[in-house]
C-alpha cells in the first residue's frame, strides 16, 4: 500500500506535539508495511536541516520537502484583511511547493494521501487534480477554537477584534474545507463532537497521540523530589499564557510552602521574560536536549493550559513517564484519565495551590497517581494498536 503523508512542519526529529504525532505514525505504520512518501513543508520558523537527520525511520521513506516562510508580518496581514482568505492557512500555500507536489503525484500511483493538520489543506485542489487516492484530514486540534479561546482572553480590544476576525475566518475555512475528504481522524472525542458541529457528513474515527513505549523507560533513583516542572513550546500561545497565569497568580504562594521546591520550566522558543522572572525557585531551562530524560528527573508536572484544543502530548509523555500531573480540565480534555486517580485537575489557583500542597507532603499520592497514570497510556495509547486501526481504515477505504 503507497500512502502519502503531507504536514506543515518536518516531523523529524520528534521533540515537540505536532512532530512527535506524525512521526509515531509513520513508525508505527512503516512497523506494517505500509510504503510511506512524506511531503514536508519547512517553515523558516521551525527550519530543520534535512542533512542533518538521522534517524532510521526517515531512512526508511521517501522524503520531499520545500523551504517556506510562513512568519507572520504587518504588511501580508493587513492585505489578507481584504481578501476572503484565512491568513493563518494562507501562509503555508506557495505555487512552486504545489508544482513539487504535482511532480511527486505523477511519478507515483498512490492508495492514501493524508493531510496532517488544516495548514496542508491548500494543497487539495492539486491532489485532487492529479491522484485518484483515497484522501484523508487528520485535526490535530479544532484551529478555529484555539484562536476563539485566545479572544476571549484578550482584553485588549483591538487584539481581541482582530484574534476574532482570525478565528472567524479559520471556522469558515474548516467548514468549507471538512466535507472534500473520503474519511476524517479526529484526536480526541471532545475534537470529534466539534468537528460534527461544523457539519461534518464524512465518516469519521478517533485516533489519539500513539506512543512507543520502549522510549518511556522511568528511572527513580534520578528524580528529584520535591519538583514542580512545566514542558512546552513557547511559541504556542496558549502555552505562553497559562504559564504566565500560573505564576502571577498561583506560584507567589507555592514558593512560600517549602524553601527547597524548585519549579523547572523548559521549552523551546522561551521568552526574555521567563529568564527575567524575579524568584530563586524558578529555573527556566529553555530548549532541553531530552525532554523524556528532562520529564524523568523531577517529580510533579504543572499544565496550566486556559485555552486550545487537541490533545495535548506532552501530557500523554508525562504520564507515560508516571508523573503526577496537575493540569486544568482543558488541558486534559480529550484525554481518558480521571480526577484523583491517574491526573489531578485543578482549574483554579486554590485548586492548584491545594493539589500541589497535597502532592509534596503526601508523596505516596503523586507515587500512586503516576503509577496509575502510566497503566491508562498504556490502555489508550499504544502505538501498535493504534497503527492497526488505521491500517485497517486505510484497507476499507480502498475496497470501497
Amino acid at each position: 500500500m503507497k500512502t502519502l503523508i503531507l504536514t506543515n512542519r518536518v516531523p523529524f526529529p520528534p521533540n515537540s506535539g505536532y512532530p512527535i504525532v506524525v512521526y509515531n505514525t509513520i513508525k508505527g505504520l512503516l512497523k506494517l508495511g505500509v510504503d510511506i512518501t512524506l511531503f514536508s513543508i519547512n517553515p523558516r520558523k521551525y527550519s530543520v536541516d534535512v542533512d542533518d537527520i538521522y534517524d532510521s525511520v526517515f531512512d526508511s521513506i521517501k522524503f520531499h520537502s520545500f523551504n517556506l516562510d510562513t512568519d507572520v508580518n504587518v504588511w501580508g496581514a493587513l492585505l489578507n484583511v481584504f481578501s476572503n482568505q484565512s491568513y493563518n492557512v494562507s501562509r503555508y500555500f506557495d505555487e512552486d511547493a504545489g508544482r513539487l507536489l504535482e511532480d511527486i503525484l505523477k511519478e507515483t500511483e498512490f492508495d492514501i494521501i493524508q493531510f496532517e493538520g488544516l495548514f496542508v489543506v491548500p494543497y487539495l485542489d492539486i491532489v485532487k487534480a492529479n491522484s485518484n487516492a483515497k484522501v484523508i484530514y487528520r485535526a490535530h486540534n479544532i484551529e478555529y477554537d484555539v484562536w476563539e479561546r485566545l479572544a476571549l482572553r484578550e482584553r485588549f480590544t483591538p487584539r481581541r477584534t482582530y484574534l476574532e476576525f482570525l478565528a472567524r475566518r479559520l471556522k469558515h475555512y474548516e467548514t468549507e474545507q471538512i466535507n472534500r475528504f473520503d474519511q476524517v481522524f479526529a484526536i480526541s472525542e471532545p475534537d470529534r463532537q466539534s468537528i460534527l458541529r461544523l457539519g461534518c457528513e464524512t465518516a469519521m474515527e478517533v485516533f489519539p497521540v500513539a506512543l512507543d513505549f520502549e522510549k518511556y523507560i522511568t528511572d527513580p533513583a534520578k528524580t528529584s523530589f520535591p519538583t514542580l516542572f512545566h514542558l512546552g513550546a513557547m511559541d504556542w500561545l496558549p502555552n505562553k499564557e497559562g504559564l504566565e497565569w500560573f505564576l502571577d497568580e498561583i506560584w507567589p504562594d507555592i514558593e512560600k510552602l517549602n524553601s527547597e521546591l524548585r519549579f523547572y520550566i523548559a521549552g523551546k522558543n522561551m521568552p526574555r521574560e521567563f529568564f527575567e522572572y524575579d524568584s530563586e525557585n524558578v529555573v527556566v531551562e529553555g530548549e532541553v536536549f531530552d525532554a523524556v530524560e528532562f520529564i524523568n528527573s523531577k517529580s510533579i508536572m504543572i499544565v496550566p493550559l486556559l485555552s486550545g484544543s487537541g490533545m495535548r502530548v506532552k501530557i500523554i509523555e508525562g504520564m507515560a513517564m508516571s508523573k503526577c500531573i496537575i493540569a486544568t480540565s482543558m488541558a486534559a480534555e480529550g484525554i481518558k484519565c480521571q480526577h484523583g486517580k491517574d491526573i489531578l485537575i485543578a482549574n483554579t489557583a486554590d485548586e492548584f495551590y491545594r493539589s500541589i500542597l497535597q502532592c509534596i507532603t503526601n508523596p505516596k499520592k503523586w507515587l500512586e497517581i503516576g503509577r496509575n497514570a502510566r497503566k491508562t497510556v498504556e490502555r489508550d495509547h499504544d502505538i501498535n494498536v493504534i497503527s492497526e486501526r488505521m491500517l485497517k481504515v486505510y484497507q476499507k477505504l480502498i475496497s470501497a
